[in-house]
């Protein structure tokens, strides 16, 4: 009798179909809520849109995380000791770099955003209360400054 027990069971148990957490209806409340299976725990209300369980301060982490504003974008102007435009930088959101209009590739270091164009090296803090500490360096000419946001 065991000798056609086990076998039966073990196909039962790997023929088995796949049980699903949620439902249908349950995924499209919590999308249209915005709250999250453990957010919902925390006391994020399903039957609630995003935007009023986002003012009882229920946020999707995921969503604030690419909305989140990288302390290098905006528009920037590397000078040089006596005031001159050494170039123009602009970083979007994304962290791409344009200096004078053409991309770069540019890369964390440090703490810092840091990129090249030719013999120039940028190099831009991202904690925005240093001040002083965005800087570009000419290896071939041995000069450097500062670089400002504008």
């Amino acid at each position: 009798m065991n000798k056609i027990i086990l076998p039966v069971l073990a196909i039962l148990l790997t023929a088995q179909s796949p049980a699903y957490a949620i439902n249908d209806k349950y995924r499209k409340q919590l999308e249209q809520s915005g709250c999250t299976q453990v957010s919902e725990t925390q006391g994020c209300d399903i039957h609630k849109s995003k935007a009023e369980n986002a003012r009882a301060g229920f946020t999707d982490p995921a969503a604030d995380s690419a909305n989140t504003q990288t302390p290098y974008a905006g528009q920037w102007v590397a000078k040089s000791e006596v005031g001159a435009t050494v170039a123009t930088i602009r970083i979007d959101a994304k962290e791409q770099v344009w200096v004078n209009g053409k991309r770069v590739n540019a890369k964390r270091i440090d703490g810092a955003l840091q990129f090249k164009q030719g013999k120039i090296t940028f190099t831009i803090q991202g904690d925005r209360r240093l001040t002083g500490q965005d800087y570009w360096t000419d290896s071939d000419a041995g000069t450097k400054g500062p670089i400002e946001i504008e």
